[in-house]
Order: structure tokens, then C-alpha cells, then sequence
């Protein structure tokens, strides 16, 4: 397991390198040409079969290229703890596309020949990592030529931006493969539970990133975890989620705040969007919650108020 989550990580650099790749670049400039971040570890038909599979949504479009290796990993990830080597191999792989200001962090992990190999990290816990890690408005394709975690599509992603002059804040980088690893934790000790979804999850943590930057940079412990309370209950997740892994939650947004992801003037923006995104691509969980009787009874009385004062101006 330790392994798995490890790997995580350096899914999450490959995402950032790709914004910056190029002579002339600069991270996030005009230049929106997609980078495709490959790992070092295909063989020449798993790269084919890799690049063919990540560039297949841009119908022939122009993009750049960029190879992940172990010293990438080494320099982005061991500072968080890891243990990659330089001969450490990668083989998960990443496509970043710019878009549009305001328009969030899409993620979408791709079938590679039909099977999804990506065994452990979810397309909303990449969502959450890369926001932390401070990319913004940006779709972010994952792939792998064999199963694995999917860590090492993103390490390229950092490297790109350093290379560029751009380096991500080491601390957020850190707090984003923290966050891959708690998230991804939490998720897998309650696989199979009743009440439980991956969805809930991050879109509890990430209506918390997003209260926490209404707040400020100096929101202090306890009430980083009266949000975490709140968000629980808003996910229905008081049922499933023990106090161990409340306080790891917890911990881990006090780490984000800590890291400085909240003096992004875009954080608190891309938090709400990424809520947004979750919800909308989990409806049938979270249409599920959004009834009177599933409602607690704070919600229906703010309700009634807000429906009262209504009534008086139409």
C-alpha cells in the first residue's frame, strides 16, 4: 500500500509540467499548446499507445511532450516524504490542457486498450491535489500502459514549471501528495460501506478549502475543524467517517493553510468550482441529499427564513 500511495504523488507532477513546457513558454503564457507528460518506463509501443490514448481528445491538435523520470520524483516528492531513487520507475502518464479563466480543474482518466490501469487515485482526488498544489483552469487527462497507483503522471507537471522559472510553492506540492495519500487512504478503509462515496469525500474537503479561503490565511485550528464538522454532516459522512480520519482531514487542511495555498487570490474561486464539478458529476448521490427529509433541520429553517423574506418582495 505504502508503495501505491507513494506513487501518487508523481501523478500530480506531470499536471504542472505540462502548463510550462517549451523554449519560449512561461507557465500558464499565452501559449496554450497541451503537453503530454510521458514516463520513462514504456517501452517505444507503450508510449505509442500512451500518446495515442492522451491525445486522442484534441482530434488531431498539436502538443509537446515532456519524459517523467525518477530524479523528477525525487526532487518534487521526497521532500514530502517519499522515497523515490532516480532509478525508480514511472509509467503512469498525463495530458494538461489550458482553458479558460474561471472554468476550473477538469480531471479525466483514460482507458488504456480498454481497461482503466489506474488502481488507487480517483479523478476527484487528483482534482483536490492539483488545486492545492496551485494549478488553476486547467483538463487534465491520466493514463497508464500497466496497472499501477497513477503517481507518476504528474511529477512532470512540477518539473515543467520549475524549468520554466515558475516553480509551485514546495509546500503546497507537498500538502497535494499529503492530501493524495490521506484522501485516498480514507477512501479505501471505507470501500464498500454503506453511505460512503469518494465523491462525498473530496467535495466535503473541497467545500472546506473553499470556506477556509472566505476566512483567510489566518483561520485558526479550531475553526478549520468546526468547517471539517460541518462539511461531514453536509456529506451525510458523520455515519461513516471515524474520528481518526476526521482528525487526519483535519491535520491535512491545517497543513494546506500552513503551506500557503490560501493567499492564492484564485483558490477560494476554483474551490467552489471544484465542489461544483463533484456534485454535478455525482448526482444521483448527491440529488439523494438534497430533499426535505434528508435535509437537517438548520438547513430547513434557513430555508423557511429565506423563502419568508422572499414572499415579501415578490
Amino acid at each position: 500500500m505504502k508503495k501505491s500511495l507513494t506513487l501518487i504523488t508523481a501523478i500530480l507532477l506531470s499536471v504542472v509540467a505540462i502548463l510550462s513546457f517549451g523554449k519560449k513558454q512561461t507557465v500558464l503564457a499565452d501559449d496554450d499548446t497541451p503537453v503530454v507528460t510521458l514516463g520513462t518506463s514504456l517501452t517505444e509501443s507503450q508510449k505509442q499507445g500512451t500518446l495515442k490514448t492522451l491525445t486522442a481528445p484534441l482530434n488531431g491538435g498539436n502538443y509537446q511532450t515532456i519524459t517523467v523520470t525518477g530524479s523528477d520524483l525525487v526532487k518534487y516528492l521526497n521532500p514530502s516524504g517519499d522515497n523515490f531513487t532516480t532509478s525508480s520507475g514511472v509509467w503512469s502518464s498525463a495530458m494538461i490542457q489550458k482553458t479558460n479563466s474561471g472554468s476550473g480543474i477538469n480531471v479525466k482518466i483514460l482507458d488504456y486498450n480498454g481497461k482503466n490501469n489506474i488502481t488507487t487515485i480517483t479523478a476527484n482526488q487528483y482534482k483536490n491535489a492539483a488545486l492545492t498544489a496551485g494549478i488553476t483552469d486547467a483538463n487534465i487527462y491520466v493514463t497508464s500502459a500497466i496497472p499501477i497507483d497513477g503517481s507518476g503522471a504528474l511529477a512532470g507537471v512540477y518539473a515543467a514549471y520549475a524549468k520554466n522559472g515558475n516553480a509551485l510553492n514546495q509546500k503546497q506540492v507537498n500538502a497535494a501528495q499529503d492530501e493524495m495519500n490521506t484522501l485516498s487512504g480514507i477512501t479505501q478503509d471505507n470501500k464498500g460501506k454503506k453511505g460512503y462515496s469518494d465523491a462525498q469525500l473530496n467535495n466535503a474537503v473541497a467545500g472546506a478549502k473553499s470556506e477556509m479561503a472566505k476566512q483567510g490565511q489566518n483561520i485558526s485550528d479550531s475553526q478549520i475543524r468546526d468547517i471539517v464538522n460541518n462539511q461531514i454532516n453536509i456529506n451525510h459522512l458523520g455515519n461513516t467517517i471515524n474520528n481518526n480520519q476526521k482528525n487526519q482531514i483535519i491535520n491535512l487542511l491545517i497543513e494546506i493553510r500552513d503551506s500557503g495555498a490560501l493567499k492564492n487570490g484564485d483558490f477560494k474561486g476554483q474551490a467552489a468550482k471544484l465542489s461544483s464539478q463533484i456534485e454535478n458529476g455525482a448526482k444521483n448521490i448527491f440529488n439523494k441529499f438534497n430533499t426535505p427529509e434528508n435535509r437537517n433541520l438548520f438547513q430547513q429553517i434557513w430555508d423557511s427564513i429565506v423563502n419568508f423574506f422572499s414572499g415579501l418582495f415578490k
